[in-house]
C-alpha cells in the first residue's frame, strides 16, 4: 500500500530517480565502472540520506507541534 509522505518541497523523490538512472545506466553497458561513476551514484546516495534525516526531523517537530495544538 502506498501512503503519501511529505516531502517538505525537498528534492528527494528526483534524486532517487537521478540515481536510479545512473544505476540503469551502468547496468546496460559492457566495462568496468570508474571511480567517477561511482563518486556520483554516492554523492546522490549520500544527498538521499540527508533530505530523509531531514524529512524525518520536520515529521517529528510536524507531529510535536500538532500534540502540542491538541493539548491546548
Amino acid at each position: 500500500m502506498m501512503r503519501h509522505l511529505p516531502d517538505h518541497g525537498l528534492p528527494l523523490v528526483q534524486l532517487k530517480e537521478q540515481r536510479r538512472d545512473l544505476v540503469v545506466a551502468l547496468q546496460n553497458r559492457n566495462g568496468p565502472v570508474s571511480g567517477w561513476e561511482l563518486m556520483q551514484i554516492a554523492a546522490v546516495q549520500q544527498a538521499i540520506s540527508a533530505f530523509e534525516e531531514v524529512i524525518a526531523d520536520l515529521d517529528a517537530l510536524e507531529a510535536a507541534e500538532s500534540a502540542d495544538i491538541e493539548a491546548a
